[in-house]
């Protein structure tokens, strides 16, 4: 076969990912495919392995086992600069936002242009300008401290800045925590179109079922380091998993409370 008519590799491809911390396996055989242009939301309980398995596709924790790829690439053993040219296809939206306090609004989001590209700082500064009015923020609020920001703001800020560099995969990590339903909805809306404007493949972990249900393309389950329902986003409301109901409607009553009653 031609290398023109070839398929093209997965965008993110996990498989058989098992990471642990001393006795306690978090991630126990993740299987999981990200196609290019998709966005794949993984939701689950706290302390189910969301971050571990996010921090393990971003090379910053090692699995025990288990292959990482990244548009065909292996990643898991990369480090350096091989690790950073991977990375360079990255964006991340950080759960807190997670800003920084000395840098002004415009700063953050051009951040990755100015350290990661080297990009000359008056380049930087328009495009942060235009990342910001993406989602709908006024040139003048580039001017501002992140500590004079709403929470709702920070957030669109910390959007701004994923998507800054133009990424080819962006990660979301609970990215409507903390944020009321509305502001959160909003938020959602904007992930939406601003990973469609970017012609982005996306990776997001949440326990926030609105905001799954409105990103997603496809839902990842994962429970006891297992994905254990993968489906269409429309399709989650008849899995017939117990486990994916209780979850999605967030029933006291169901096998995952009678584990924890134990």
């Amino acid at each position: 076969m031609s290398q023109m008519t070839a398929p093209r590799p997965p965008k993110i491809q996990l498989s058989g990912v098992r990471k642990g911390f001393g006795p306690k396996l978090v991630l126990d055989g993740i299987d999981l495919t990200v196609a290019r242009g998709e966005s794949v939301v993984v939701i689950g309980g706290s302390g189910t392995g969301k971050s571990v398995m996010l921090k393990s596709i971003l090379g910053l924790l090692i699995p025990e086992s288990g292959s990482i790829k990244v548009d065909g690439e292996e990643v898991v053993g990369l480090s350096g600069r091989e690790l950073g040219r991977v990375r360079a296809k990255f964006g991340m939206l950080f759960q807190g936002g997670a800003l920084f306090d000395s840098l002004k609004v415009w700063e953050n989001v051009a951040f990755g242009l100015i350290q990661g590209r080297k990009m000359p700082r008056d380049q930087a500064r328009d495009i942060a300008v235009d990342k910001l009015a993406q989602v709908g923020l006024a040139q003048a609020v580039g001017e501002l401290w992140p500590a004079e920001l709403s929470g709702g703001m920070q957030k669109r800020v910390a959007l701004a800045r994923a998507i800054a560099t133009s990424p080819e995969i962006i990660f979301f990590d609970e990215p409507t925590t903390g944020l009321d339903p509305i502001m959160a909805d909003v938020i959602n809306s904007l992930i939406v179109k601003c990973v469609k404007e970017v012609g982005a493949t996306a990776l997001s972990i949440t326990h926030d079922m609105a905001s799954a249900r409105k990103i997603a393309d496809r839902i990842a389950m994962l429970y006891k380091g297992r994905l254990i329902w993968v489906g269409p986003a429309a399709d989650i409301d008849r899995s017939g998993n117990p486990y994916v109901d209780q979850f999605i409607h967030g029933r006291e009553e169901g096998p995952i409370s009678m584990e924890l009653r134990a």
